[in-house]
């Protein structure tokens, strides 16, 4: 098994605030936060980043969203809205070798990036 940090937490060896937990994902509040809510959403599968996701993941990452929408539902964000950032290598900004998926809400977040 990997040695990554997130790994860490799915095996509990690192402790963290987790709100989501099944079989193949885990989800947990980010330790710095960039909005009120921020909620880190991974799978347990141990997959680097976007680039190294298989054909196999395809029902596992459309599993996630749909977690993704629950989380968002259970926070009271759901009809105010939300946003989802999945980072992908080093110049996109990841820094954590585990693919996972930020959701952020509780405030108006800032102007449209795209």
């Amino acid at each position: 098994m990997e040695d990554c940090i997130f790994c860490k937490i799915i095996r509990r060896e690192v402790p963290s605030n987790i709100v989501y937990e099944d079989e193949e994902i885990i989800a947990f509040k980010d330790i710095q936060p960039a909005a009120p809510i921020h909620i880190l959403v991974i799978p347990k599968k141990h997959i680097p980043s976007l680039v190294q996701l298989e054909k196999e993941d395809e029902i596992l990452i459309g599993k996630i969203y749909t977690i993704i929408n629950k989380i968002a539902e259970e926070q009271g964000v759901l009809d105010k809205g939300y946003r989802v950032i999945v980072n992908c290598g080093q110049d996109g900004g990841q820094e954590v070798g585990h693919l996972h998926f930020h959701l952020l809400a509780g405030k108006r977040l800032g102007e449209k990036i795209v």
